[in-house]
């Protein structure tokens, strides 16, 4: 109760101190990347339930001759990188915190594909609202492997209190500034997750 009270009262009153700011990232947005401004894909919440997710976007909608989007290295401009690495294209998150589909704090809401690659133990990610930042974000974000994250996001269920959320809102802020693992080695992002390296604990 606490925390949906304190990522309500803070969600409503971003949404209208940082007003402004959305509406200048996302002019900025129409006049380098075009239409659409926002970002938008179902992925999955508490206990799996699937949302739409809202972000800035950060990428050209590039296709190749079949109609497949082209690597995010080939669709990411300067300004998506800039946008990315400021974090501002997070911004109409606020939007999925404010309706109760996120928290400010939680495991990242990862794709809808990702479902049955989880083993037991990394499915309890799902425990808890995805968040726009999280415990793995402050603790090598795209810059860990995925078995690391996901027993960082794990430990974040197990432990989720409202101190610790303040906590990591600091952090956040600190390592926006420092802009630290962003990226994962060779990548724009991260390197898609395949599945577990521990297939005996798959989910059936």
């Amino acid at each position: 109760m606490m925390k949906r009270l304190f990522d309500f009262l803070v969600s409503l009153i971003a949404l209208i101190l940082l007003a402004p700011v959305i509406a200048l990232v996302a002019w900025k947005i129409r006049k380098n990347l075009g239409s659409p401004v926002l970002f938008r894909q179902t992925r999955p919440g508490l206990n799996g339930k699937p949302f739409e997710m809202v972000k800035f976007r950060s990428m050209k909608d590039a296709v190749d001759q079949q109609g497949n989007s082209l690597p995010d290295s080939e669709r990411m401009t300067p300004f998506g990188d800039k946008l990315r690495s400021s974090s501002l294209d997070e911004l109409p998150g606020l939007w999925n915190v404010f309706k109760g589909d996120m928290s400010l704090v939680g495991p990242r809401p990862l794709l809808v594909q990702y479902l049955p690659l989880y083993n037991k133990e990394q499915a309890r990610r799902h425990d808890a609202r995805p968040g726009i930042t999280g415990w793995a974000q402050i603790n090598g974000r795209n810059a860990i492997s995925w078995e690391e994250k996901f027993e960082l996001d794990v430990w974040y269920v197990d432990n989720r209190n409202l101190w610790l959320d303040i906590k990591i809102l600091f952090l956040t802020v600190k390592k926006v500034f420092v802009k630290e693992g962003i990226s994962a080695d060779g990548h724009v992002t991260i390197e898609p997750f395949t599945g577990s390296q521990h297939q005996g604990n798959n989910q059936s």
